[in-house]
């Protein structure tokens, strides 16, 4: 086991050799520390919570980080995935794609709340890579602006682009009925 080297390309294979929690895009490897913060922590459960009682008697199941998600240009189980994300939270509606090691293929939702080390990754890196493998809807949580942005795919590209603030309460675009009151969801008092 080892530590790769930020600076260079790396493959599958070598994340499979790496110490810690990594992620693995376009080549790049992402160290998954520091330990989030308390607030984000809170925050992660409140939505799993939330996304976790709404979806109970549906075919959908929700994971919380550490969960590995691959994907691959193939899009197939067997091949070996060119990419490697650990999102907060992965709504995954298809038992076909989970397996002992992860989901293999695209989420129906991601959810990644901010943290100052991740923001740049989350917005640019993971944003382009869920676009491009179609995560139907994915979710920008920002607990330091109290808002959170939801995108949602259509015709292969993010085109819903709906930000929510503290006041508002944030609906889903793909599951028509849930929706959660902000306030909430950022009460934590630190």
């Amino acid at each position: 086991m080892s530590n790769p080297d930020e600076q260079k390309q790396h493959s599958y294979q070598d994340w499979l050799s790496w110490d810690g929690g990594w992620e693995l895009i376009n080549g790049k490897a992402y160290n998954m520390s520091p330990a989030p913060t308390a607030l984000h922590q809170y925050v992660v459960g409140e939505l799993y919570f939330a996304l976790r009682t709404h979806l109970e008697n549906k075919s959908c199941h929700v994971f919380v980080a550490p969960f590995d998600v691959f994907f691959s240009e193939d899009d197939s189980a067997s091949s070996m995935p060119d990419h490697v994300t650990q999102p907060d939270l992965s709504v995954v509606c298809s038992k076909n794609q989970i397996f002992k090691n992860g989901c293999h293929g695209a989420p129906t939702m991601i959810i990644e709340v901010l943290s100052p080390s991740t923001a740049l990754k989350d917005f640019n890196e993971k944003f382009n890579l869920y676009q491009k493998y179609g995560v139907q809807e994915y979710w920008i949580v920002d607990p330091g602006n109290r808002t959170v942005h939801v995108y949602a795919l259509q015709d292969g590209v993010y085109q819903v682009r709906d930000l929510y603030s503290e006041q508002d309460s944030v609906r889903s675009n793909v599951f028509k009925d849930f929706q959660l009151p902000l306030g909430k969801l950022f009460d934590l008092q630190i």
